[in-house]
């Protein structure tokens, strides 16, 4: 199936560096991980920075666990633990932690990034919420 995307811009090159500067340039965090059973970060955006207050290049190689705390709600990282084996979309909210350590309301998306059938990365698009505010997410 070609995409409006591909059509656009028929360069594969083209499309990469276009995806690149979405990625770089969202308000929301961005980070890839590793398709491996441990999820090790690939890469996060300037967005991560500022909601986790760790520095992008100082995360890669570490898995998104950093952001876990005692206050993470165990049955939604046990949620995400099946979405990932099952090669399914996931999409949460649970309490994460900052760099220096305050809690904060996290809700993110989790998609795999496939090349035809096989997973090869994840992504995760994160944003900080409120306790009292709406889900920015519809069920999937």
């Amino acid at each position: 199936m070609v995409t409006s995307v591909e059509r656009a811009f028929e360069s594969k090159d083209t499309r990469l560096a276009m995806l690149q500067v979405l990625a770089d340039n969202s308000f929301d965090s961005v980070l890839v991980t590793d398709a491996t059973v441990q999820g090790k970060i690939l890469y996060a955006n300037k967005a991560f920075k500022t909601l986790t207050g760790h520095n992008p290049l100082d995360v890669i190689g570490k898995t998104p666990r950093i952001l876990q705390g005692v206050g993470t709600d165990k049955k939604v990282i046990d949620r995400l633990a099946v979405a990932l084996k099952t090669g399914k979309k996931f999409q949460g909210k649970a309490i994460n932690y900052k760099k220096d350590g305050t809690p904060f309301i996290m809700y993110w998306r989790v998609v795999p990034i496939k090349v035809g059938k096989r997973i090869e990365a994840w992504v995760a698009i994160q944003r900080e919420g409120s306790s009292m505010a709406p889900s920015p997410f519809h069920v999937l």
